[in-house]
């Protein structure tokens, strides 16, 4: 019921990843990233478990592939499983669980992944990484919701969405960007209106996190 895809910017460093469904608290359970280490998706059947297991493989020296591998071998219900990882150089890995029995795809790109499961076309996933890659010189925010987008036009999954989550991280233990929607009738709409209202207020808010003193009243 989901696409989504990871992504870096090899220009910033920084790692994120997007994700819209036709189920909720998509944003909650999905995606997973951590600054300096990578991004992962954890979707189908979702276990939010395998998230924060991924990024502690790759901050011990795992490459995306590895991570797979081992995620595949530990744990007993990966049949179910959808996963995509991108790592601290940029490579990327995905898996299918045998029991996704819907239309799943996957697609791998520069620095990129998408995947999806219960799609319309099984072209989806290379239309998102497609379009993340069109503009490498844009905030990697912008990049992983033009390609959400260009998958909703590709087909998207055979439910109409109903939630979606942006997920941006950058040098700090906190991401630069956090941004969910939920039950909306036009998730990626409303995703839109919120990055582009969130965007000008990004690196300011990370400034009134480390240097408040730097940052004028009545700002909060």
């Amino acid at each position: 019921m989901t696409f989504s895809l990871v992504g870096m910017c090899r220009r910033t460093g920084m790692f994120g990843a997007a994700v819209t469904t036709s189920s909720m608290g998509v944003g909650s359970r999905c995606p997973y990233a951590r600054a300096g280490v990578g991004a992962m998706l954890t979707q189908h059947r979702t276990d939010p478990q395998l998230g924060p297991r991924g990024l502690d493989l790759l901050a011990t020296g795992h490459s995306a592939s590895q991570v797979i591998t081992l995620l595949a071998q530990e744990t007993p219900t990966i049949g179910w499983r959808q996963l995509a990882i991108i790592d601290p150089h940029g490579d990327t890995a995905y898996y299918h669980g045998d029991r996704i029995a819907s239309a799943h795809a996957a697609a791998q790109g520069d620095a990129v992944c998408a995947i999806g499961n219960i799609l319309r076309h099984e072209t989806v996933p290379q239309a998102m990484v497609t379009a993340f890659s069109a503009a490498p010189e844009v905030h990697l925010a912008e990049r992983l919701l033009r390609a959400l987008e260009a998958g909703l036009v590709a087909g998207g999954e055979l439910k109409q969405v109903k939630s979606a989550a942006l997920l941006v991280v950058h040098e700090q233990r906190f991401p630069l960007v956090d941004l969910r929607v939920e039950l909306d009738p036009q998730p990626l709409a409303q995703l839109r209106f919120l990055w582009e209202l969130y965007q000008p207020q990004a690196e300011p808010y990370v400034r009134r996190a480390l240097d408040p003193d730097s940052v004028p009243y009545p700002e909060v």
